[in-house]
């Protein structure tokens, strides 16, 4: 007989996934309120003694943290048509960290998305440069989320078919990807350019015609990509997804115990490994859509992801996995992407901004922690279990 414990999991579990309508029912609690408010005081605090100490690092390598600043502003906002590159820059972070959020959601770890990224672009070369038209475009995203999905289902397959973690093989597979990518654009009959004039064509691809280049909104002197637009409306979908609907619930559950999942019938197997292909393919499509939007000179090239799935875990990372945070997280991290370029007129190497991303996500971390902590050395201890009377678990269907 399984424990209570599970028992009454299995419990609530069947009641809510008989009743979708309780997700959506949500009470007023004080505490929590006070928790919150403590929390983003923390937050607060944080974040000024990490700008407080990037300035003193930068102060100590000899250059004006005024100056630097400024730059960081300057390449990333106030410049004119700057913002539209920081917001063209955020996109593809925010989709990688979304992607990620529905593999931690099911408690999987994919650390692989540098990998599936790579993937999908080249998925999205191959059918860009094949082939013209009103669908090429659609085409070439779908050839990118399928790329994606089928390298992180290779993960799925050795996780739940030979018990391999998938913290290890997805990670391996971000070389293999990177090595697979590089021999295909030394052939001409798969991705290298073919056109012979051409300088470097044996380090890329043909460039994408313009009808499978995604169009530009022209706002204020900046030049917005559309992907924007659709990295915000799926940043919308995925929290929806995962916090408001049953396939979302279910997969809460396998993420907090796989054991009561399996009770309550979810298909464990079927959805993990789901849930890791789809992680997969939201990184393919990041990669698709750099592609298409202009990355590399509409080219595919070795490197071609500029390390964007890393950024992009730390984002869904300090975004605390939560969908809707990672919007304004993925913009500061591509405000600080776009503004390295202006660090060269102060004499500071664009390698500080790197330190002020790792000071960043540490101060998003340390919060939880000390919050965490502080409550488990104030709360009273637990009243102890009287075991005069036996006890009785009663669990309702």
């Amino acid at each position: 007989m399984p424990p209570p414990s599970d028992l009454a999991c299995c419990s609530v579990a069947l009641r809510t996934l008989s009743n979708p309508e309780e997700l959506l029912m949500t009470r007023p609690d004080p505490q929590r309120l006070r928790r919150t408010m403590a929390l983003v005081g923390l937050y607060v605090l944080s974040v000024v003694i990490a700008l407080t100490l990037a300035a003193v690092l930068i102060a100590i390598t000899g250059g004006p943290w005024q100056k630097v600043l400024k730059a960081l502003l300057d390449g990333s906002l106030l410049k004119p048509g700057r913002w539209g590159d920081t917001l063209a820059g955020a996109t593809p972070l925010l989709v990688v960290a979304l992607g990620a959020i529905i593999a931690t959601r099911a408690g999987l770890v994919n650390i692989g998305q540098e990998g599936q990224l790579t993937v999908g672009a080249a998925a999205a070369a191959v059918v860009c440069t094949s082939f013209s038209g009103p669908f090429a475009l659609v085409a070439g995203l779908v050839a990118g989320v399928v790329g994606g999905a089928v390298w992180a289902a290779l993960a799925a397959l050795l996780k739940f078919g030979r018990k391999v973690p998938e913290v290890i093989t997805t990670l391996l597979l971000v070389f293999v990807a990177s090595q697979g990518t590089g021999y295909l654009l030394t052939r001409t009959f798969l991705l290298l350019d073919p056109d012979p004039n051409k300088p470097n064509r044996s380090q890329t691809s043909a460039q994408l015609g313009t009808s499978t280049r995604i169009g530009r909104i022209h706002l204020f002197g900046n030049e917005i990509p559309w992907t924007v637009v659709g990295a915000l409306v799926l940043a919308i979908v995925v929290s929806v997804v995962l916090h408001r609907t049953v396939w979302g619930f279910r997969l809460t559950v396998l993420g907090r115990n796989a054991r009561t999942a399996q009770r309550i019938g979810v298909p464990v197997v079927i959805a993990g490994a789901t849930a890791l292909a789809l992680s997969g393919g939201v990184a393919g499509l990041a990669g698709a859509v750099m592609l298409t939007s202009g990355s590399a000179n509409f080219r595919l090239t070795p490197g071609f992801s500029n390390n964007v799935g890393w950024e992009g875990l730390l984002v869904a990372l300090v975004a605390r996995n939560r969908p809707l945070m990672c919007i304004p997280v993925a913009f500061v991290f591509g405000a600080l992407r776009t503004g390295a370029g202006f660090l060269a007129s102060t004499g500071v190497e664009r390698s500080i901004v790197d330190v002020v991303r790792a000071l960043l996500v540490l101060a998003m971390l340390v919060p939880p922690a000390i919050l965490a902590l502080w409550e488990r050395r104030t709360s009273p201890p637990p009243a102890p279990v009287s075991t005069d009377e036996p006890i009785v678990s009663v669990v309702t269907a």
